[in-house]
């Protein structure tokens, strides 16, 4: 009885206590609000600093940015279009946030307005962290709008 005791104090004490991740979570929300921050500051600079060195944007009618240099390559051509334009991105609401170990997840939503503020596009997003050692970083990154691609013309 006793070895069986001992043996169960023991497999209690090696049990894995749930994790905290009510932080990192926070933070992950946060970063996501900073991320339109910047991009509609005209910041191209400081939204690819948000991403690691190998990280992978996948944005909709355009090959893959791999890699940071390519990433800010990337986003400072389509913050000028959008500049261009006189559109601003908004985030929406984030529907969900996730930590598993070192990575995290963050998905939600976004708008698209014009220079009179009427919305021209919603849609969504992922993107997922890696916790480094300067904090979280992007590693990957996809948006996709809630309206039908154009159809060709005939």
């Amino acid at each position: 009885m006793l070895l069986l005791a001992s043996s169960l104090v023991a497999m209690a004490a090696c049990t894995a206590k749930p994790t905290d991740t009510a932080a990192d979570e926070a933070k992950l929300r946060a970063d996501a609000a900073i991320w339109w921050e910047l991009y509609n500051k005209g910041d191209a600079d400081g939204v690819a600093n948000l991403y690691a060195e190998d990280a992978i944007v996948l944005a909709p009618g355009a090959p893959a940015a791999v890699g940071q240099a390519a990433i800010r390559a990337y986003l400072t051509s389509d913050i000028a279009a959008s500049k261009a334009a006189g559109l601003t991105f908004k985030g929406g609401d984030i529907s969900g946030v996730g930590i598993g170990g070192d990575q995290g997840w963050v998905s939600g939503a976004f708008s698209v307005t014009d220079t009179t503020g009427a919305t021209i596009d919603n849609g969504k997003y992922l993107s997922l962290f890696r916790r480094t050692d300067s904090g979280w970083k992007l590693i990957r990154d996809t948006w996709n709008s809630d309206r039908a691609p154009a159809q060709p013309a005939t």
